[in-house]
């Protein structure tokens, strides 16, 4: 993926898949602690520990038919990439939270690209889903 805007894209989808009508982003950009932060949270069915710990494997997926799920572990590493991690928490009937940080000012970072034109796309294609953007730039 080009920047991070279409890995948002991507994890937003699995969230609608995974019935969530709540999805809150929230980019923070922090220049004292160089550091991109972007969390998803969401209140889709959630992921039991051996679904969590799997999410990161690209031979895995929850979807039916499906034996490969490549949109966490391409954050991943895109995260890592940048000097970056990531991590996901969630709970089985209660959501998931995915926490992505990269290094701001590190040259492998993918640009943020246009973050308001994928929330207006989500909003548009999934009306009957709550979403929530917030950025801030510290």
């Amino acid at each position: 993926m080009q920047d991070i805007s279409l890995h948002i894209l991507d994890i937003v989808e699995n969230a609608i898949t995974a019935k969530a009508t709540q999805i809150d982003v929230r980019i923070t950009e922090d220049q004292r602690k160089d550091l991109l932060t972007i969390i998803i949270e969401d209140n889709g069915i959630g992921m039991d520990e051996i679904s969590v710990h799997s999410a990161l494997d690209p031979f895995w997926s929850t979807k039916p038919g499906k034996r490969i799920g490549l949109g966490l572990p391409f954050l991943a590493q895109a995260a890592r990439e940048s000097g970056g991690t990531l991590s996901i928490e969630s709970r089985p009937k209660v959501g998931t939270k995915i926490v992505a940080e990269f290094a701001r000012s590190h040259p492998d970072r993918k640009p943020l690209g246009d973050i308001h034109g994928t929330i207006r796309l989500l909003k548009k294609t999934h009306p009957e889903v709550s979403f929530t953007l917030r950025y801030d730039d510290t």
